[in-house]
């Protein structure tokens, strides 16, 4: 029997030969097709300003240079994610305050989050997690009263929705991924849809080395920008995802649907939430059982030819955020989560017979 991934990406031939034809073409930077993508997904997010990116971490990056954050400022997030969200924030020379997560949702703790803000605080920073968004309006309610900025880590969250509306479409800041293991992908991408033209201008100087061109043969640079723009072979890959978002989203539902359904109670596990209103269900993830251990069941189940992912530790624990300061016990449930959480196979070219065997798996290896 093949092995099976916890993700794999779904490009067809279409898309296939459309990356051909861009590599003959002899424009392989950025050029039509990024000017294409990101027009396809400015339509996607309501008509919203939107600059792609090299990567979704620096999508991120940009979002807070965009937002003015700096030395001395203070950026609320979540220890429950890719190391890159808070890396960033350390990136811009500001720093950043974890609140812990909701047991359930393993997103942020909004009920925490108005204690954490102090006279430095300039931003909030949720991760939605396995795409599954945080209460916007709550999230937005905060932001309203204490005067922040909201850069939403939206890197798992493309096609998401919020009660009814679209991730990308709403909000202040909203940055994408669309790295290999995204539910769209261009190899390696991301995305930032901005508030006003004004910002997507001042986020195009920091995407490429802070240049602006004028006429024939003007340039100036006013600020050290980085180099992150998209090249047309990954917008190339991106337009023809994008095309199947729908159908994506779809059977990744449809999968979910079918882990509720097969998935044995009596292992207790913890499940996600049931959300089929809002979530893009990026990952189907599950927080073992105090019984179990991690290393073990990714162990087992890799001998029965199945992958299990990881995602993702809490943050503070890691050396250079121990070296900030941050300690064991601040963060009790991102700690357990942190430790727990595997991530089952979940990509819309499953089968439905594939979530059948991995949670037969699952109950072999967990019911020992």
């Amino acid at each position: 029997m093949s092995f099976l991934p916890f993700t794999r990406p779904w490009i067809d031939e279409a898309t296939i030969a459309s990356v051909a034809e861009v590599l003959r073409s002899g424009w392989i930077a950025s050029g039509p097709k990024v000017e294409a993508f990101e027009a396809a997904l400015a339509h996607y997010c309501g008509e919203r300003p939107v600059r792609s990116f090299s990567s979704g971490t620096a999508a991120l990056e940009v979002a807070l240079r965009v937002a003015g954050i700096g030395p001395g400022d203070e950026v609320i997030t979540t220890p429950i994610s890719w190391v890159a969200t808070s890396n960033v924030i350390l990136q811009v020379g500001a720093k950043p305050v974890f609140v812990d997560i909701d047991p359930r949702t393993r997103n942020i703790d909004l009920d925490r989050v108005e204690a954490a803000i102090t006279p430095a605080t300039r931003a909030l920073m949720p991760v939605f997690l396995a795409g599954l968004p945080v209460d916007m309006d709550r999230l937005y309610d905060i932001a309203r009263r204490h005067a922040l900025r909201v850069i939403e880590d939206a890197a798992q969250a493309f096609g998401s929705r919020h009660r009814g509306r679209r991730i990308g479409a709403i909000g202040d800041l909203v940055a994408f991924s669309f790295q290999a293991n995204k539910n769209v992908t261009c190899a390696e991408g991301g995305a930032l849809v901005l508030a006003s033209q004004a910002e997507a201008a001042f986020a195009e100087k920091w995407r490429l080395q802070g240049v602006v061109r004028s006429g024939e043969d003007g340039m100036e640079v006013d600020l050290p920008g980085g180099k992150s723009n998209l090249t047309d072979v990954a917008a190339a890959i991106g337009l023809g995802q994008l095309a199947r978002l729908e159908a994506f989203t779809a059977r990744r539902a449809q999968l979910a649907r079918r882990y509720f359904e097969r998935f044995e109670r009596s292992l207790e596990c913890e499940l996600p939430p049931e959300d089929f209103e809002n979530s893009n269900w990026h990952m189907f993830q599950v927080v073992l059982p105090p019984r179990a251990t991690r290393a073990a069941f990714i162990a087992a189940m890799r001998a029965q030819g199945i992958g299990i992912g990881v995602h993702y530790p809490a943050i503070h624990r890691f050396e250079l955020y121990q070296r900030l300061g941050f300690r064991e016990g601040q963060f009790p449930q991102a700690e357990r989560i942190g430790a727990a959480i595997a991530t089952l196979p979940l990509f819309p070219a499953m089968q439905d017979a594939d979530v059948d065997r991995v949670c037969e798996a699952a109950r072999r290896v967990l019911g020992r």
